[in-house]
């Protein structure tokens, strides 16, 4: 099991990326390990798992990836696309059940789940509180939810998600001036840089990085430490992004 370097084992802002692929350009930012997500860990202390969305892993798997990082590393997962796209959140106690039957494994090393909504679903009032209920009676790890309907930003939306203990994450682009900044349980406030202008490819110059560093150690004391993940994957620059950001909000 990998141990994380001292300097980066921040305990008031974690910064990470989207899963855990390593670019060989920046191999050197690693320690050693026996796989990409061990030599990862070396790193970052957190990190969001988003293969969940698309198909389900096996509960032995979960326990692996439990058993190859440190004590104090913390998962992400992102709940199924049956829950939040297909089904729109109605009907999904068998898909919840299954889903919280493999992500168990984890143990305490489970952090954050993340629900990211498509952007056609609108705000039903008793859609969403009956399910918000079902999902809390399934857990009580920390929720952030990542609603793309102008809808979810109204007073009344905002007020279910907090009654229920969820947080809303900050993200960038942002599809409503809104959802630039965390909302609803600020207790574990969540950002997720995509990458902009292009969605998952571009790169985040310094300029915004500090920007970015700035609003997350203001918001740092209003519970657990904030998350930052980066999703800007496709060209590898996630990577990149989170080792700067780490500089920054280190210093």
């Amino acid at each position: 099991m990998p141990t994380m370097t001292p300097a980066w084992r921040h305990d008031r802002i974690k910064v990470g990326c989207a899963g855990w692929s390593i670019p060989s350009r920046h191999a050197h930012l690693f320690g050693p390990g026996d796989s990409a997500l061990a030599r990862y860990a070396t790193r970052f202390p957190v990190v969001e798992i988003n293969s969940s969305f698309y198909r389900p892993h096996q509960p032995e798997t979960y326990a692996r990836w439990a058993a190859t990082v440190p004590e104090g590393f913390r998962f992400c997962v992102k709940l199924p696309r049956n829950v939040s796209h297909e089904r729109r959140l109605q009907d999904t106690g068998a898909a919840l059940d299954a889903f919280f039957s493999q992500v168990r494994e984890l143990g305490e090393k489970l952090g954050r789940l993340l629900l990211q909504l498509p952007p056609s679903l609108a705000y039903d009032a008793r859609t969403a509180s009956t399910f918000l209920r079902m999902l809390r009676r399934r857990t009580d790890v920390a929720i952030v939810c990542e609603p793309r309907h102008p809808s979810w930003f109204t007073d009344d939306a905002t007020g279910m998600l907090e009654r229920h203990g969820i947080g809303r994450a900050a993200v960038d682009p942002a599809p409503v001036p809104d959802a630039a900044h965390p909302g609803a349980d600020r207790s574990h406030s969540y950002w997720r840089w995509h990458g902009a202008p292009r969605i998952y490819y571009s790169e985040y110059d310094r300029d915004a990085l500090r920007a970015l560093a700035e609003r997350v150690v203001r918001e740092r004391g209003q519970g657990d430490a904030p998350w930052v993940i980066f999703d800007n994957t496709a060209q590898g620059f996630a990577i990149q992004n989170a080792a700067q950001m780490q500089d920054m909000v280190a210093a």
